[in-house]
Formats: structure tokens, C-alpha cells, sequence
């Protein structure tokens, strides 16, 4: 009757409306959400095959991310739904497509990721097992099964084969137990780095999770000091983690973990004190690092500025290493190198059999690590002297912690085109160009897409930053490198200076570089990289570079 009434007055167009609000009203939420999810699907599938038509468009990284986040835009609308597990294979799937292209390290672990996920959160799946074998083919090296017409026949085929049609009843990973698709993140260790005026501390985590954190006053009535703290959301103390870190250093007393909730690790720093902190998180994997300055005390000012040189004495009077520093301008005195990758990292893979850039790398930090003591008489630190793993939040600690007064590291560059070729130097800042967020993503051992996670992180690190210095630091070493190379090679590009967000070079207190010293996918460059001359004159460009930023920024330094 109502409707009746309706339609003679105001039209057939509300009866339509009366309908929807009606079936909306009436569907269940699984049914609500799945419909939704179930368009989104078919969107991104049709994105999916357009792309595997297109060889074309494949030479495009933004092209695979928007069909890859179409598939998990879905996933996300009923994460235990009906599409859930299709959305999730399809999308890893697309991972390894792009890890065929891209070459990046970080594409291929998003893959193993959301295989993992398919899993650990969806054993009744039929995609179950479907993730378990391509997991374990992308493992072993070998081809997996995502080709044009296996893709194409995944897609036509992905709800008939686990649940038929809508009518056909609900999905069975919408049975699946809470606990088994909500496995918390596992907090598993503390590490930290320190001197007297700068500590870092590091929160391993199993997986990405949501975190907080808030600053305590010292609460003389309770023997409370100051401290911070960190809430790990959604997370569990390991079994075996050390909960309990002693630091003791001039700013932090220790690092404590504890079960604080049922679904949150507390993590508890107590301050002795300090000036400023920042907290940020990086992934592949997942870790919150903690990074704390302390005042800039008399002390630990004259302790930095100190020369590692004998004590002079003029006119009967020993004047103080601090003094000469100060009269001479020294500034540059101590360089931290950082062959980058290593161990278990193997780097980008060269183009010819058996060169990979781990390697490359850490002779090149040799010759240059020995050009600089001679040429320059600066110490010089290597953040790895042989083929061991350090994690990239590590490399910049040492460089803080040791204090260094320049950081350079130093990587090969690689590209799925073998024609690409050149050297380029970067500094860090928010990525200007593709080629540059593929860079980073590469060396950061990530995705692109979480190269914009950094974007607000920079925005509060840059201020502290030395990026002019860097910037100038930059610009001297890649003329000169380029200016060695062009004197003895054929064929020698210089590809500028750039910018991006490395791991690497976050928090770093000193004038910090990234050398990409050549493109060892490259036949003709990598061929160059494994010989000692093409070494040496990389080393020797770069030395050119520091000594000119030197001499700019000291005069004196070299009048002794």
C-alpha cells in the first residue's frame, strides 16, 4: 500500500529507491560487504588482464601497482570474506610478475608476504595450497605458474572453483577461527647503539603492526625517571625475547619489554637525559627505531672535536688537540664508509655469472678506505670489513656513533633494461622522479609503495639534516668520479645527482652520500666493475670529491 501511495505521488523513481533501502536494510553484513568486494574483484581483474595484454604498459611500475592495489582495495573491504583469499593470490601473484621486471627484492618479498598471509589466515582456501606451491617455487628459484594464459584462467575461474555462484552458500574462509587469521605480531628482540650524546634503539617485530607512543614526566613520588614509551598494538612478547636491556649509557639507563595488555607489548626506555627524540619504523622487516640526541654539552662538544693526533707543544706550552682542530679548520676528520649489502644480502645480481654486488662493493670500500687514510690522513671507519650482514638502521648508528664526520655509501645500481648505464650520487630527501622511488625501494630492500610511509618521517628528520652539505658533498664526488672515468673509458654517463629516501642514510647526524657507482647489470659496466682499474678510478674520483668539499669548506685543512 505504501509503495502505491508513493509512486502516485511523487513517481516510479522512489520505488526504486524504497527497494535498495529495503535490500540494504535486509542483507546480512557479510552479504553487504561481499557484494562490494565482489566489484572491486572483477575491477582489478579486468585492470589484471589489460595489463598481461599490453607488453607494452608491463615497462610501467605504476601500471602493476594499480592492479595489485585494486585486488587488495577489495581484500580489505571483507578481509574474511568470500573474495578474501582469490583477492590476496591475485595480487601476490601480480608481485611476482612485477619482481620479473623490476628486480626489486622488496616485489618479491611482498609476494612471499602475502603468500604467508593466504596461509596462516585461510587454511580451509583452496588458495591455501595454490600459495603454499608458489611460495615455495619464488623460495627455490623456480618459474612460477603466473603466465598470460594461467593468470587469465585463474581469473575466469577464481569463484567457480571455491564457492560456484553466490547461491551456491558461503565461502568457507568465512568459518575460519579468529584466532588463526588474526596471528598477532610477535615483539622478539631490543638492540641499541650508543656514545655519549647519541643512542639508538631498535624494536624487532614479526610483522608490519600499528604502533604509539608518549614521553613521561619524572615522577619523583613514585622513584618514576623520565621516560618513553612504545605500544605495539595487536602484538605478544616472543617466548624467548630478553625483555629486559641494560643501556647505561650518558642518556638512557634501559630498554624494557612487557605484555601490557593482552593485545599490546609495552616497550618502557628510561631517560637519564636527553634533548630530542624521534621514532620511526622500517620494513622487510618491520622494526621501530628509536633514535635519541643528548644536550651538546661542553664536554661532549670538545670530545668530538677532538683530532686523533698527538699533543703539540709551542713556546713551552702544550696546546690541546681541541685547539688545533679549531685553529686549522679541520672539520673532516673521521669518514665512515658503508660497503652497502653483504652476507646473506646479496645485492643486485650482476650481469655476468657469479658478480653480485655484495662483493663489488666491499672492494671498492677497500681501495677506497686506503686512498683516503693516505691521500687525506682521516680516519676511516668500514661499517662491514668482509662478507657479513648489518642492517641498514645499524650502518647509519655506527656512523653516529662513532663519530663520523662524512658517510658514503656505496652500491651498484641495476635495471630490468641491460642498455641502462652511468653513475649517480644521491642525498637524502623525498624522491623526485620514478627512477629515483625505484632506487630507493631497491636499495632499502622494499616496495615503492612504502616509500611513501617515509614521506612524513622526512618531514620532521630533514630539519636536523645536513642537506645542503650533502648536497655540495654530492655534487664534488660525482664530478669527480666522472671526470676519472671519462679520462680513461668510453661510453662514461653521468646521471647527476638525486634524491630519495634511503634506510641507510635516515638519521644520520654528518653530510651523507649514496654512490651508485655503475650499473652492474650492465654487460659492459658490470665487466668494468670487477677489474682494479675501473675500481681505482671510481675511488680516486671520489677522493677527488671529499678533498674539494674539504678545501671549500675549511680552507686550512690541507696547510699543514
Amino acid at each position: 500500500m505504501i509503495p502505491t501511495i508513493m509512486q502516485r505521488r511523487f513517481g516510479g523513481a522512489i520505488v526504486v529507491i524504497v527497494a535498495m533501502v529495503w535490500a540494504l536494510v535486509t542483507l546480512t553484513p557479510h552479504q553487504g560487504w561481499a557484494a562490494s568486494a565482489k566489484s572491486r574483484y572483477f575491477v582489478a581483474e579486468r585492470c589484471h588482464r589489460q595489463l598481461l595484454k599490453n607488453p607494452g604498459q608491463q615497462k610501467y611500475r605504476d601500471r602493476w601497482l594499480r592492479c595489485i592495489n585494486g585486488y587488495l582495495s577489495a581484500y580489505k573491504l571483507e578481509p574474511r570474506g568470500v573474495w578474501a583469499s582469490v583477492c590476496l593470490y591475485q595480487a601476490a601473484n601480480l608481485y611476482v610478475e612485477l619482481y620479473k621486471h623490476s628486480f626489486f627484492r622488496g616485489d618479491k618479498q611482498e609476494a612471499l608476504d602475502i603468500y604467508d598471509r593466504i596461509i596462516r589466515g585461510f587454511p580451509k582456501s583452496r588458495y591455501h595450497q595454490k600459495a603454499v606451491d608458489a611460495r615455495n617455487r619464488l623460495l627455490n628459484g623456480q618459474k612460477a605458474d603466473t603466465s598470460k594464459k594461467s593468470e587469465q584462467a585463474v581469473a575466469a575461474s577464481s569463484v567457480k572453483a571455491d564457492w560456484g555462484t553466490a547461491a551456491d552458500g558461503p565461502d568457507p574462509d568465512i568459518t575460519l577461527d579468529k584466532e588463526t587469521s588474526d596471528i598477532p605480531a610477535m615483539v622478539e628482540g631490543l638492540r641499541f647503539w650508543s656514545n655519549p650524546r647519541y643512542t639508538r634503539v631498535v624494536i624487532d617485530v614479526s610483522r608490519d603492526t600499528i604502533f604509539t607512543y608518549h614521553e613521561l614526566r619524572e615522577d619523583p613520588t613514585i622513584g618514576k625517571p623520565q621516560r618513553i614509551y612504545i605500544d605495539m598494538h595487536d602484538s605478544r612478547v616472543a617466548q624467548n625475547m630478553q625483555k629486559l636491556v641494560p643501556i647505561n649509557d650518558d642518556l638512557l639507563k634501559d630498554a624494557r619489554a612487557g605484555q601490557y595488555a593482552k593485545d599490546t607489548v609495552r616497550v618502557v626506555v628510561d631517560i637519564k637525559s636527553f634533548k630530542t627524540f624521534k621514532i620511526f619504523s622500517l620494513k622487510n622487516p618491520f622494526r621501530v627505531v628509536l633514535d635519541v640526541w643528548g644536550m651538546e654539552s661542553g664536554d661532549a662538544a670538545a670530545g668530538k672535536q677532538e683530532p686523533r693526533t698527538p699533543v703539540t707543544v709551542k713556546n713551552g706550552k702544550r696546546i690541546p688537540p681541541s685547539a688545533i682542530a679549531k685553529q686549522l679548520a679541520l672539520g673532516v676528520r673521521r669518514i665512515v664508509i658503508d660497503p652497502g649489502h653483504g652476507g646473506k644480502d646479496y645485492g643486485a645480481p650482476g650481469c655476468l655469472k657469479g658478480v653480485h654486488e655484495k662483493k663489488v662493493v666491499l672492494q671498492i670500500a677497500r681501495r677506497l678506505e686506503k686512498m683516503i687514510r693516505d691521500q687525506l690522513k682521516c680516519d676511516t671507519i668500514l661499517t662491514r670489513s668482509k662478507d657479513t650482514y648489518i642492517s641498514l638502521e645499524e650502518r647509519t648508528a655506527i656512523a653516529n656513533t662513532q663519530n663520523g664526520d662524512l658517510f658514503v655509501s656505496i652500491h651498484t645500481n641495476a635495471s630490468p633494461d641491460k642498455r641502462a648505464y652511468g653513475t649517480e650520487t644521491y642525498i637524502l630527501n623525498l624522491a623526485t622522479d620514478d627512477e629515483a622511488i625505484r632506487v630507493a625501494a631497491m636499495e632499502n630492500a622494499t616496495s615503492a609503495k612504502n616509500i611513501s610511509d617515509l614521506d612524513s618521517i622526512l618531514q620532521d628528520l630533514m630539519q636536523n639534516a645536513k642537506v645542503n652539505e650533502s648536497a655540495r658533498l654530492a655534487s664534488y664526488v660525482q664530478d669527480g668520479m666522472n671526470s676519472r672515468l671519462k679520462k680513461k673509458y668510453k661510453n662514461v654517463r653521468n646521471k647527476g645527482i638525486k634524491q630519495a629516501p634511503f634506510y641507510v642514510l635516515l638519521g644520520a647526524e654528518m653530510p651523507s652520500i649514496l654512490v651508485e657507482t655503475s650499473f652492474i647489470s650492465n654487460p659492459r659496466e658490470c665487466k668494468r666493475l670487477t677489474s682494479a682499474r675501473y675500481q681505482n678510478l671510481i675511488c680516486q674520483g671520489i677522493v677527488d670529491g671529499i678533498k674539494h668539499y674539504m678545501k671549500e669548506t675549511n680552507p686550512l685543512a690541507f696547510n699543514r
